[in-house]
C-alpha cells in the first residue's frame, strides 16, 4: 500500500509541476503588460517589481525565480492592488469559495442519490422521464443562466411576500449562500442522478437481490440494505474531484450573486492581466483539485485492494 501511495503522491506532484509550467508559459504568451495600464505603478516600484521576479531577465531565468517562489510556498504580489500578497488573497477568500462549495455539494449528493434511486425505482415510467429531462437540462444549461433565473425567482418571491425573505445577492448569513450553492451543484446534481440511476440499475440483477427476494425479505428492507446500499458506491468515488471542481469553480456563480471568493479575484485578475494572482490562484486550485483526486485514489485503495494490484 505504501508503493501505492507514493506512486500516486509522485504523480501528483509532477501534475502539479505541469499546471505550473503550463501556466507560466500561456501567461507569457498573452500580449500586453501588467505595469503599463490605467493603474500604471510609480517607476521605483515597477523597477523593485522587475527586480524581484526578474521581469527584466530571460524567460528561462524567469521560469527559475518563479518555481523557487513557488516551492518556497510564496505566489508573490499582485500587480493591481496595492500591498496586497497573492498568499493573502488566496486566504482571505478560499474559505468563503470553500463553504460555498461544500453546501453545494450537499445539495448535489443528496438530489443526485435521491433522484437517482426514483428514477431507478420508476424506470421508463413518468417520475423518470421527468427527472432525466430535468438532468438533461441541468447538464446541458450554463450555470450563468440558472443563476440568473435564480436571482428573478427570488426577487418574485420577496415581491409577493413584502419582505426579503430570501437575500438577491451579497455575503454575511446562511440566507446568502441557499441560491448560489444551489445553482453552483445544479450540474453536479444532474451528473450524480444519471450516475446513481445507472448504478442502481446494475444492482438490481445482482444475485445477492435475487437471493434477497427468494428468502422473501420485504421491498424497503432490499432496497435500504441492499440496493441503495451498493449502488451509492460509485458516487462516493467521485465526491472527491466534485467537491473540488465545486469548490473551485463557482468563479460566474459569485460574480452574479456578489460573492467576495476567490474566483471572483479569479476573474478580475484576468481582466486586469494580474499575473502574480492568475499563476497563483491557478496553481492554487489545480493543486486542491489534484489533492482530492489523490485522496480519493488512496481511500479506494484500501476499499479495493484490486487497484493497488494494477
Amino acid at each position: 500500500m505504501w508503493v501505492y501511495t507514493v506512486k500516486r503522491l509522485l504523480a501528483g506532484v509532477i501534475t502539479v509541476w505541469f499546471i505550473a509550467t503550463a501556466t507560466f508559459i500561456a501567461m507569457h504568451m498573452v500580449p500586453g503588460d501588467p505595469l503599463m495600464n490605467d493603474k500604471a505603478v510609480s517607476a521605483e516600484i515597477r523597477r523593485n517589481l522587475e527586480q524581484k521576479y526578474g521581469l527584466d531577465k530571460s524567460v528561462p531565468e524567469q521560469y527559475v525565480i518563479y518555481l523557487g517562489n513557488m516551492l518556497q510556498g510564496d505566489f508573490g504580489i499582485s500587480f493591481t492592488q496595492q500591498n496586497r500578497r497573492v498568499n493573502d488573497i488566496i486566504r482571505d477568500h478560499f474559505p468563503v469559495s470553500a463553504s460555498l462549495g461544500l453546501l453545494a455539494i450537499f445539495f448535489a449528493a443528496t438530489g443526485g442519490v435521491l433522484w437517482g434511486a426514483i428514477t431507478a425505482v420508476y424506470r421508463n415510467r413518468m417520475p423518470d422521464i421527468i427527472i432525466m429531462f430535468l438532468v438533461i437540462l441541468g447538464i446541458s444549461v450554463p450555470s450563468f443562466v440558472f443563476a440568473a433565473l435564480g436571482q428573478l425567482m427570488l426577487v418574485n418571491i420577496n415581491s409577493m411576500l413584502g419582505q426579503s425573505l430570501i437575500p438577491v445577492a451579497g455575503w454575511g448569513t446562511f440566507a446568502h449562500m441557499l441560491m448560489p450553492s444551489l445553482v453552483l451543484g445544479l450540474g453536479t446534481m444532474a451528473f450524480l442522478t444519471r450516475l446513481m440511476r445507472s448504478s442502481m440499475l446494475e444492482v438490481v440483477n445482482e444475485d445477492y437481490i435475487k437471493t434477497a427476494r427468494a428468502k422473501g425479505l420485504s421491498p424497503v428492507r432490499i432496497f435500504f440494505r441492499h440496493q441503495l446500499r451498493n449502488a451509492i458506491l460509485p458516487v462516493v468515488t467521485v465526491l472527491g474531484p466534485s467537491i473540488a471542481a465545486i469548490t473551485t469553480g463557482g468563479f460566474v456563480v459569485e460574480l452574479v450573486f456578489a460573492i467576495p471568493g476567490l474566483g471572483r479575484y479569479f476573474v478580475q485578475a484576468v481582466q486586469q492581466l494580474d499575473y502574480t494572482v492568475i499563476m497563483g490562484t491557478t496553481v492554487f486550485y489545480g493543486a486542491f483539485l489534484v489533492f482530492m483526486v489523490i485522496i480519493v485514489d488512496i481511500l479506494y485503495g484500501f476499499i479495493d485492494p484490486r487497484v493497488r494490484l494494477e
